[in-house]
C-alpha cells in the first residue's frame, strides 16, 4: 500500500479530484472536508503527509488553525498549504505556522504536487513523497 496522504479541502468536487488522482498513483489519500473532522481522524492517526486549504467552510483561517494544532502534534508531519489564496501575508503566515511548502492551487491536480519535490520526511520507505516547483 502507499503512503497515507491526507486531503483537507471544503469543496467536495475538489477534495474527490485529488482524492482519486493521487489514488491512481499509489497513494493511500483520504478526504476531509472540515477541520474537525480531519482533527477527529487524525486525533486517531496521524497521516504521513497533509494538504490542506485554508478556508474551511464557515473558517475563513480553519487550515491555518489545523497546521498549528498538526505542528503541536509532530513537528516532523509534512504539511501543504494548497489553496487560491496567495497574498503575500498568507503565505508567510503559514510557513510561519510551520507548514513546509505554500502552492497556489491552480488548474493543476494534487498528483503532479506530490511528484517532484521531496517531503516525506520518513526514512521507513524508500518512496519520497514529492511536491511540485
Amino acid at each position: 500500500m502507499g503512503r497515507n496522504i491526507a486531503i483537507v479541502e471544503d469543496e467536495p468536487l475538489i477534495r474527490a479530484n485529488y482524492v482519486e488522482a493521487l489514488n491512481r498513483f499509489g497513494y493511500d489519500t483520504r478526504g476531509y472536508g472540515s477541520r474537525r473532522e480531519a482533527s477527529n481522524a487524525f486525533a486517531i492517526r496521524l497521516p504521513e503527509l497533509v494538504i490542506i486549504d485554508i478556508g474551511l467552510g464557515d473558517e475563513p483561517e480553519g487550515g491555518f488553525d489545523l497546521c498549528r494544532e498538526l505542528r503541536a502534534k509532530s513537528a516532523t508531519l509534512p504539511i501543504i498549504f494548497l489553496t487560491a489564496r496567495d497574498s503575500d501575508f498568507d503565505v508567510i503566515s503559514g510557513l510561519r505556522l510551520g507548514a513546509d511548502d505554500y502552492r497556489k492551487a491552480v488548474s493543476t491536480c494534487a498528483a503532479s504536487c506530490v511528484r517532484s519535490r521531496p517531503r516525506c520526511r520518513s526514512s521507513s520507505s524508500p518512496r519520497a513523497i514529492r511536491i511540485s516547483t
